[in-house]
């Protein structure tokens, strides 16, 4: 797939537009976003998603869609668990819910600055040495196993990184939020707020997060292209979605034994893919190993959407069944 400069450009600028437009709703006032205004706004960012993936369709063909579409739900699946952490800090920092658009809009934006440098080290990466699919393909089976091990993350769990011990010891901080804003003036003394605190948790997830899902969608495709506008497709709306699933994430209870499937499938689908087209001395003898199989992209789309489905349907269906074992115990 040739994506020519002008395309790029056209691209990046339709991106920063909606981020300024998406800013903007924000900086009008802020405010918890009711259901319908995060329904209508997350039915948009999906609906230009697939509009974006139909117009590669026509232009490209069903093979650079296809991908962008795997990339796609891979990496708004592994969004949605981003969030799983994103309600942890806010409730660890006891952000109010008003505020809690701001952190989010800025979260979303620090991703995408790392994603994207991610992408471009991934791709020189790639161009230059074939056997980093075997590094990509063995992280993501260790992210996997790891994941599965642990499920889902807990605000009991969750422990303070190294960054935000020291900035809590070494800055003034205030004890209120005021506005929302990063720093305050009490007393005549220039304090930060809790809201920096905050910042530099979802930044440190974002780049935790940004390590997991680029090995992950290079393992779908190689295009920069690709993987740059399903990343940003699969951000977009993230927003809006936090404050739409709300209670459901709770309920979300086999998200992570899910995700862990298909990043493990992905590492595997990496590791063959190295293998057929080794170049390593020590393996084969510096010969591409002949029956190492490739998986098609309509066989890895079709894995991950059957393995999102059956643990969200498996989660659905415990919680429901603990909620009426809570009522039955509660009324006996």
């Amino acid at each position: 797939m040739n994506v020519s400069a002008w395309v790029w450009l056209v691209s990046l600028a339709v991106l920063v537009v909606v981020l300024v437009v998406d800013l903007l709703i924000i900086g009008r006032r802020p405010h918890e976003p009711s259901i319908r205004e995060s329904s209508t706004w997350t039915a948009v960012y999906i609906g230009l998603a697939i509009l974006f993936g139909l117009g590669l369709w026509a232009v490209a063909g069903a093979g650079p869609a296809g991908e962008f579409f795997t990339g796609y739900v891979t990496e708004k699946s592994l969004s949605v668990d981003n969030l799983f952490v994103f309600v942890i800090i806010m409730s660890r920092f006891a952000v109010p819910r008003v505020y809690q658009q701001k952190v989010l809009m800025i979260g979303i934006i620090l991703a995408l600055v790392m994603r994207g440098a991610f992408i471009a080290a991934g791709t020189a990466l790639i161009s230059q040495f074939s056997w980093v699919f075997y590094i990509f393909g063995a992280f993501l089976i260790y992210t996997a196993v790891n994941l599965a091990r642990q499920g889902e993350p807990d605000e009991d769990e969750f422990k303070e990184n190294v960054l935000i011990r020291w900035s809590r010891r070494a800055l003034p901080i205030s004890r209120d939020y005021h506005d929302g804003t990063m720093t305050t003036r009490e007393n005549g003394r220039r304090l930060f707020t809790p809201m920096l605190i905050v910042m530099i948790a979802i930044g440190t997830t974002d780049l935790i997060f940004a390590l997991d899902s680029i090995p992950a969608i290079f393992g779908i495709t190689q295009e920069p292209y690709l993987v740059f506008t399903a990343n940003v497709f699969a951000l977009m709306g993230l927003r809006q979605l936090y404050f739409l699933l709300g209670g459901l994430l709770d309920r979300l209870v086999y998200l992570s034994y899910g995700l862990a499937v298909v990043l493990g499938f992905i590492g595997v689908k990496l590791v063959l893919e190295a293998l057929a087209d080794n170049r390593l001395g020590f393996i084969n003898g510096g010969e591409p190993v002949g029956w190492a199989p490739h998986i098609p992209i309509w066989l890895s789309l079709s894995a991950i959407l059957g393995t999102l489905a059956v643990a969200t349907v498996a989660s659905l269906i415990k919680s429901n069944r603990d909620r009426r074992r809570a009522v039955v115990e509660a009324g006996s």
